[in-house]
């Protein structure tokens, strides 16, 4: 029999969500997930991908990832510990530390693995860890689980973090204390402080957590925030994905030898889950060496991306302090962002809205992420699109 409990709080919490507007409906891609999608068979120019580099949808990954499934099959066939680490995950592993500028890396199934799994296999109980106020929610939930004293700390508020990490060490309660962020934050596009924040850390002795998953491939000319600010020797963990600007799936950390010989004994989605496919590895792999190869992609990246904000910005749309390509457009009312998101969708734009919990309540907004896969055609017709509706609906 059916639970009536579950199903009246399912029911009861699913209309109250519509209600308040804060209810997301899912939509099916039709195809690839390129700089042009379709939906329900209408074209739309989507701004909604985290596809930075254009690279989800680049031939000469889909050409090696074609011949891993020739040459390695279509699974890894076990978990990492056991017979699951192939050469191509090996590979994977060398290349991302060259190309982040480390000893060594260990790879996951996902960013958000990454989290679960380093923050807890190094914290517990008898530890304390700083977490920026906006900080991601797979950080949020690997804190959570590692079961250490969680200390938030304002926004990228510096004062705020020395004044929590002094009083934190002071106290004495803790065996070790780590200050965790957000290289960039998704839903701002603002970089983290890092040289503040090592400077903090270097004094009273945190360990440093950077979750780089968008960065990689988006700052430092693509090498990330941590190369950005030349700290890769000075910051303990990087972690980043490979299913954003490299396009692909999965997850890394990378730091000195020994983090990573530790996380490969003692971070449970490495020990209990399958690896990720050959053709995962061998596809992201190809794309970080082209990343090393050249910055072309990434420049084109940040030139879309300032294009999009100067035009948004000149219509009068309120886009923030974003620092990257990632612009949002802050509405406001959760349901005057979704009902801006749909008059978007109407006229052929993609561009999600994006309400509480993802971002604080009444700061409700379409994110826009403007790719190397664009056209300044497609930006154009995207802006007219953007003041049309902005207009119809008094925001500009």
């Amino acid at each position: 029999m059916v639970s009536k409990a579950l199903d009246h709080f399912l029911n009861d919490n699913i209309a109250d969500l519509k209600q308040r507007g804060l209810y997301n409906e899912i939509d099916t891609v039709q195809g690839a997930n390129g700089p042009l999608i379709k939906i329900e068979g209408k074209e739309l120019i989507n701004l909604s991908s985290n596809n930075y580099l254009g690279l989800a949808t680049d031939e000469r990954l889909k050409n090696v990832a074609k011949e891993a499934v020739d040459s390695h099959g279509v699974g890894a066939g076990a978990v990492r510990t056991i017979n699951g680490t192939l050469d191509l995950h090996s590979n994977l592993e060398k290349t991302i530390a060259k190309f982040k500028g480390t000893e060594a890396v260990i790879s996951y199934q996902s960013g958000f693995n990454c989290n679960m799994a380093a923050i807890s296999a190094v914290m517990d109980k008898n530890d304390a860890i700083l977490s920026d106020a906006l900080n991601h929610a797979s950080i949020i939930d690997g804190c959570r689980l590692s079961k250490a004293k969680i200390i938030p700390f304002a926004h990228s508020d510096m004062n705020d973090l020395r004044q929590k990490a002094k009083e934190a060490v002071d106290s004495g309660k803790y065996n070790k204390i780590m200050v965790i962020t957000d290289g960039v934050f998704s839903m701002d596009g603002d970089i983290a402080k890092l040289p503040e924040i090592v400077e903090i850390a270097e004094e009273f002795d945190l360990i440093t957590y950077v979750d780089d998953a968008h960065g990689s491939g988006v700052t430092g000319k693509g090498a990330g925030t941590v190369k950005h600010f030349g700290l890769q020797d000075k910051v303990d963990f990087q972690m980043g994905t490979l299913s954003k600007a490299i396009g692909v799936i999965g997850g890394y950390v990378a730091g000195k030898s020994n983090l990573i010989d530790w996380l490969k004994v003692r971070s449970r989605p490495f020990l209990f889950s399958t690896a990720v496919s050959p053709a995962d590895a061998v596809a992201s792999t190809r794309a970080i060496e082209l990343l090393m190869e050249s910055t072309e992609l990434n420049e084109k990246l940040w030139e879309n991306g300032n294009y999009l904000k100067e035009g948004l910005k000149k219509l009068g749309f309120d886009i923030g302090e974003s620092e990257t390509p990632i612009t949002p457009c802050i509405i406001g009312e959760e349901k005057d962002a979704q009902k801006f998101s749909k008059r978007l969708y109407e006229e052929g734009v993609y561009a999600k809205a994006i309400v509480f919990p993802t971002v604080p309540r009444g700061t409700g907004r379409v994110r826009n992420m403007p790719t190397a896969a664009h056209t300044k055609e497609m930006l154009d017709n995207a802006i007219a699109i953007y003041e049309k509706v902005g207009k119809e609906m008094n925001l500009i």
